[in-house]
């Protein structure tokens, strides 16, 4: 689903509408509780002006450095080889680069600088 038109869907239950129907929302429905109505306005401030591009998560979740959660540059792939390269600790790279530790690795992995871990689950599939 695009997030334009997921925008469009959460703007139309904060006004208390039903999004398929069109018909206003019965007043017992949670849509029409006040902190219903402000967190879906919430959702929809931090959705504007991001079509085609990920929600900046540092904002949602505060303690997140400011890069998570947007798609990688070719110049922060370029940053990020060369400083693998170089030795550098990850946890440093990291923060230089405004991402987790996590998604480092992860990247380096999709750039075929380290091998996924095997077993499975977050850290690597157990297919390779």
């Amino acid at each position: 689903m695009e997030l334009q038109i997921a925008r469009q869907i959460i703007d139309t239950l904060a006004q208390g509408i039903h999004p398929v129907t069109g018909e206003a929302m019965p007043e017992d429905s949670p849509y029409n509780a006040p902190p219903v109505i402000r967190a879906l306005h919430t959702v929809s401030r931090a959705l504007e002006g991001t079509a085609g591009e990920a929600p900046n998560l540092a904002h949602a979740r505060p303690g997140l450095p400011p890069n998570a959660g947007k798609r990688w540059s070719a110049q922060e792939d370029s940053a990020l080889e060369i400083a693998f390269d170089a030795g550098i600790p990850v946890k440093q790279v990291a923060q230089e680069l405004g991402r987790t530790p996590f998604a480092v690795e992860q990247r380096l992995i999709k750039l075929g600088k380290m091998e996924a871990p095997a077993g499975g689950g977050r850290f690597g599939s157990a297919a390779g």
